[in-house]
């Protein structure tokens, strides 16, 4: 699959409480979660998927499961939600793709369908993405979906657990050129 075939097969459908299969697999498994901390507990991801599922009013994110193929199939998870980084309330964007989707730039193109989405709220947020500085592959995602590297910086993730991390944004109201 390229990822021209992705791209037009790809659909973001809103978080339910039924992908917590999805969750366990991209939050349970010491593979999938390396360079976000290691695997996190069941209770955790019961927590984090009835987080997920909640539908949220403009301004407070939103998560998706990330559907590809003519089949369906669900490939991962995308999302957006706000935090605050250095002072500034921010969208702050991640994915994860199951291991056997991973490759067809799948991620990419629901990143930068996440990010036009996060863009659309209409809010004066920047929109921040926080990839771990070993992650080639998520840092590779963020300059694909045009964010900038602001450069490096100690990220927490999760609570209590700092990581050295990429800073990439772009913000809502770039400088014209002059």
């Amino acid at each position: 699959m390229t990822d021209r075939t992705v791209a037009t097969d790809l659909a973001l459908r809103p978080w339910s409480v039924d992908d917590l299969w999805l969750l366990e697999r991209l939050m349970g498994d010491p593979a999938t979660t390396v360079h976000l901390g290691g695997p996190e507990t069941p209770e955790k991801i019961r927590r984090r998927n009835a987080d997920y599922s909640v539908t949220g009013e403009a301004g407070s994110g939103a998560m998706f499961a990330i559907i590809v193929g003519p089949d369906g199939d669900v490939a991962g998870s995308v999302g957006y939600w706000p935090g605050e980084w250095l002072g500034e309330t921010i969208w702050e964007i991640g994915w994860s793709v199951l291991p056997e989707f991973q490759g067809r730039g799948i991620a990419t193109a629901a990143t930068s369908l996440v990010v036009a989405r996060a863009s659309a709220e209409g809010l004066p947020r920047a929109i921040h993405a926080f990839p771990s500085v070993e992650n080639t592959a998520s840092n590779a995602i963020c300059r694909k979906v045009g964010l900038t590297l602001r450069g490096e910086c100690d990220f927490e993730y999760p609570r209590g657990s700092w990581m050295r991390c990429n800073d990439w944004a772009v913000d809502p109201d770039p400088p014209s050129a002059v």
